[in-house]
């Protein structure tokens, strides 16, 4: 199958084209692709010919996207918008990545493809908006929600964990203790991907490492992983505030069928300090 990948020099670019290996891999960087163009979209994809489009690019800021609306809807919204109806047109299917930031946390339970979606911030928004003209304007698309997002791979990478190891050398570190999610080392989202394009079983899904934490215990496990003495003090979202709102419990399940489940959260951390070892 020969795979268009956009946002391929990110973490999970990356990680596809370690994956999807025997595929034939047209990987995509910003600088190769600006997708928030259409004709130079619709010009890539008439030009390369691809079996399959996957999705990675995205403004990932979440604060950031309070102030620059404009930025995040452009990533987030318009060029979905704009690989759906290229996709569509060439009759080939598209895989977007979307985030468990699209509900409001004020659920009991871990939310699933059922539920009904709630965006409490402007990135939250714009990536539902994104969902949106996905959904709408392909009828053969793979949505994939994913959580919590990690990887030693690009060392350009940022993510929490990294922001975490970087804090190491404190005394003390605060940390979130009221937000809950499900953690996702990439790799393992890499190979549920894998596994998702293999079905042609369009849809939304949920695919998020297994059971879910919070940052405050996820950094506990993590400097326990490295040996790390720093003393990490818990913190309310109220002590801590940032430009946008989170959600409080944005932990992720599936229930579709076929049902792809990654490993346990823990899992991911073990094999990310591995990785980085």
């Amino acid at each position: 199958m020969k795979i268009l990948i956009t946002g391929a020099g990110g973490q999970l670019g990356t990680a596809l084209r370690n994956e999807l290996q025997k595929h034939h891999l047209l990987p995509l960087g910003h600088e190769k692709l600006d997708v928030t163009n259409f004709e130079a979209v619709r010009s890539a994809v008439d030009s390369l010919g691809p079996d399959l489009i996957i999705n990675c690019a995205a403004y990932n800021n979440v604060d950031g996207a309070e102030s620059d609306q404009e930025s995040a809807f452009r990533l987030n919204s318009l060029a979905p918008r704009n690989l759906a109806v290229a996709s569509f047109a060439n009759d080939i299917p598209l895989l977007h990545v979307s985030t468990d930031y699209v509900f409001d946390g004020l659920s009991d339970r871990p939310y699933h493809e059922f539920d009904r979606p709630n965006p409490i911030s402007v990135y939250a928004k714009s990536k539902l908006a994104g969902e949106i003209a996905v959904a709408s304007l392909n009828p053969r698309h793979y949505l994939v929600r994913t959580s919590w997002l990690y990887h030693f791979a690009p060392a350009s990478a940022r993510n929490f964990p990294k922001t975490m190891l970087g804090l190491a050398g404190k005394d003390q570190v605060n940390v979130v203790s009221d937000q809950f999610g499900s953690p996702t080392f990439v790799p393992h989202l890499a190979q549920a991907i894998g596994d998702l394009i293999e079905t042609n079983a369009f849809g939304l899904y949920h695919l998020a490492g297994s059971g879910f934490t919070s940052w405050y215990e996820l950094t506990r496990t993590l400097f326990r992983l490295f040996d790390i003495k720093t003393f990490v003090n818990p913190v309310s979202t109220a002590e801590f505030p940032r430009p946008a709102a989170r959600p409080g419990f944005s932990a992720l399940t599936t229930l579709q069928d076929p049902g792809i489940v990654l490993p346990h959260w823990e899992t991911g951390l073990s094999e990310f300090a591995a990785g980085l070892k």
